[in-house]
């Protein structure tokens, strides 16, 4: 890429109507993220076992559909590293277009799988190969839209702007959930013959609508910056994630480790919580995903409340207080859960993922961008998030099924689980204190 024509790129870049594009392109392309794993989740909990794997039967049946679900978050990272190597090289635009092609494209394919009963094993087998190229594709998404859109906005807004990436999961799951609310109406033979891959079909109108936006999009000043500078001085970066490495390792495991309690406590309310008011509790499917729109459709205002607040006090105050509300709440919750009330069960959705999940995710983006400097900032920030989601966040929904079956339905075991991880985020958060920030004047100056 010529010096020139990243020059080009740049010319009027950071007036508010490019910050204004960046944000929504950015956003839009997170909504299909997380429409896409949501709507499997949701599949997930509901559906997908007697579809893929009728032969497990009961809670070997939902095992399995949570293990194809976890699969996406183990292809994560490299899908992530890979795009994010090639977004910090060559520029994040190109990798925000791609990313969010390869995930349309996959969630699509799930609508079109034949069943188990159509095809035997080739079914789970080809349900898989669409998780895996999901997470091919998801693992740089997150990471591109907030390295867009933290490169693009001073310091004082970054937190409010970054936190519409995060905000945009909740529209994403808000989504995918209410319409399989509206399709649990159905009669359950129409649902399994056929309406099931409505929702999956639908999500090629949002895909098509984001690669449309994103391409409309310029390169990131600080990108520009930077890389004129390396090709003035003949030194590109070679290997980002060495580099990134080499000079940020405390950064990096701060990173890593600082997810561990929001994945799981996300996880936790969004998609296992759902598979255990249903099959457990034995709560009305539609009481469960109304639940779960509460959920997702309260972090839609509270997030982008916390981003603002972070800006004004701090990305770890906001955050810490975010995973300590959170432990706070997750025997509450449960207690909650298990009266059967549906108001209860709404309330305590709501309350969970708005407050505790959405403090820690208003203020997650904008730190983990302030953690490194532009020249490998997408990579790390891909390394941060995706390294954990593979350890904790798509297996949360499998390990707290295990727990609650070892417990004999009770979920005292998945509450120490969940305090552990929480325990982990608020270490990692506090260790960070002195961890040297690139402040957003630094970064600028690299180049």
């Amino acid at each position: 890429m010529s010096t020139s024509h990243l020059q080009g790129a740049s010319s009027g870049s950071s007036d508010s109507k490019a910050v204004r594009r960046v944000v929504v392109a950015s956003s839009i392309g997170t909504v299909v993220e997380w429409y896409d794993f949501a709507l499997y989740g949701a599949a997930s909990a509901l559906i997908f076992a007697p579809l893929f794997f009728p032969e497990q039967g009961g809670i070997g049946g939902t095992l399995a559909s949570f293990a194809v679900f976890a699969v996406a978050f183990f292809v994560r990272p490299l899908g992530g590293l890979i795009a994010a190597h090639i977004g910090d090289k060559i520029g994040r635009k190109p990798v925000l277009i791609a990313t969010v092609t390869l995930m349309g494209a996959a969630t699509v394919a799930v609508g079109l799988l034949p069943t188990y009963a159509q095809i035997g094993i080739w079914a789970p087998i080809l349900l898989v190969f669409s998780r895996l190229l999901q997470g091919l594709g998801a693992g740089a998404e997150f990471a591109g839209a907030v390295t867009a859109v933290a490169e693009y906005t001073p310091e004082k807004h970054r937190g409010f702007y970054t936190s519409f990436a995060q905000a945009s999961v909740g529209l994403a799951i808000t989504l995918s959930t209410g319409v399989f609310a509206l399709l649990a109406l159905m009669p359950r033979d129409i649902l399994l013959a056929w309406a099931w891959r409505i929702p999956f079909l639908a999500s090629a109108v949002l895909f098509l609508v984001a690669v449309y936006i994103r391409r409309r999009i310029e390169e990131t000043p600080e990108f520009v910056k930077v890389q004129n500078k390396a090709e003035t001085a003949g030194k590109p970066e070679r290997v980002p994630l060495f580099t990134a490495i080499k000079e940020s390792p405390r950064a990096l495991i701060i990173g890593i480790l600082c997810g561990s309690g929001l994945n799981v406590f996300g996880y936790l309310v969004n998609t296992f919580a759902l598979s255990y008011m249903v099959n457990t509790l034995k709560v009305p499917a539609l009481i469960g995903t109304l639940g779960v729109v509460a959920a997702a459709g309260s972090s839609i205002f509270t997030i982008p409340f916390f981003g603002r607040l972070s800006d004004r006090v701090g990305r770890r105050p906001v955050f810490i207080g975010g995973a300590i509300f959170s432990a706070l709440f997750v025997f509450p919750f449960f207690l909650l859960l298990g009266t059967r009330e549906p108001w209860l069960i709404v309330m305590a959705m709501a309350l969970a993922y708005g407050i505790g999940q959405g403090a820690m995710l208003g203020a997650q983006s904008a730190f983990l961008s302030e953690l490194f400097p532009t020249r490998y900032r997408f990579t790390a920030i891909a390394a941060s998030r995706e390294v954990n989601a593979m350890a904790l966040g798509g297996t949360t929904p499998f390990i707290a099924t295990a727990l609650v079956s070892a417990a004999g339905g009770s979920p005292w075991m998945v509450v120490v689980f969940v305090l552990t991880c929480l325990a982990v985020t608020i270490g990692a958060l506090a260790a960070s204190k002195s961890v040297k920030s690139p402040a957003p004047q630094t970064a600028l100056q690299e180049a």
